[in-house]
């Protein structure tokens, strides 16, 4: 099974839900050979509840997936912490909209939770837990103490750095995975479905729950693929998110079809 553990619904978090806009990144994931992703959405984004209360509506349910569009949809949410860097946190629709609750309640309306209060918070409930992008510019995961660092799940192999930040990255991500004993996951972070298999995760078996990800996650019998266009990718999705952000700002909408003639 080939999935992509970073993915977003939207645009950008400022813009309100889409319902053409996102449509269109599953079955533009499911063209381009993603047969299943995992919905991190930002947890403060505009319009969150929207997004998965639309899923949860219009789409079938197996196991701790929704099939939408032809793609296996893990529930997810990304997670900014106040030392500065992102976490990835997977799980079952109820948990994640639980847990997004929850860390709403216990924060203020200008300040993060730090890591010493998120992480214990995030590993009560029944999820995988992953460190976004640790090598990304304002990203301080990796500063943590280790006690802290110990939590994650594993390491986000992330798309848009491997298209930004280039090759080195996919070396430094792996020796910091090794070096604290946790898997590697590649996560393309799409915004826009220029960037879906950029990177991807190949299971050699198909699974819909959380127990079962976690266990073939652990068993490590899964492929870790970097496109060879990886740059090119990330360059033309987010040239094109830039356009279409301002779109929007000039009084249009970012959810303007794109089609090829």
């Amino acid at each position: 099974m080939f999935i992509d553990t970073h993915t977003h619904g939207k645009l950008a978090k400022n813009l309100p839900f889409s319902e053409q806009f996102t449509i269109r990144l599953f079955q533009e994931a499911k063209k381009r050979g993603v047969e299943a992703l995992c919905l991190t959405e930002h947890f403060n984004t505009r319009d969150f509840d929207k997004i998965y209360a639309y899923i949860q509506d219009h789409y079938p349910r197996e196991g701790d997936t929704f099939l939408v569009e032809g793609v296996r949809v893990f529930p997810g949410i990304e997670v900014d912490m106040a030392e500065g860097g992102h976490n990835l946190v997977i799980g079952s629709y109820e948990t994640i909209i639980a847990l997004r609750e929850e860390i709403l309640r216990q924060e203020s309306s200008t300040e993060f939770l730090p890591a010493a209060r998120l992480f214990p918070l995030i590993k009560q409930y029944d999820v995988i837990f992953g460190a976004a992008h640790v090598f990304r510019k304002g990203c301080h995961n990796l500063e943590l103490p280790e006690e802290l660092i110990a939590y994650y799940d594993f390491f986000d192999l992330n798309g848009k750095d491997m298209g930004v930040l280039g090759p080195n990255n996919y070396q430094k991500v792996m020796e910091v995975a090794a070096y604290y004993d946790k898997p590697v996951l590649a996560g393309s972070d799409t915004h826009q479905y220029l960037q879906y298999g950029s990177v991807t995760n190949h299971f050699a078996r198909h699974f819909q729950t959380i127990a079962a990800f976690r266990e073939e996650m652990h068993q490590g019998d899964y492929e870790v693929i970097v496109n060879p266009a990886v740059a090119e990718k990330v360059e033309g999705a987010n040239l094109v998110k830039k356009v279409l952000k301002q779109l929007q700002r000039q009084g249009g909408s970012y959810d303007f079809p794109l089609a090829i003639e």
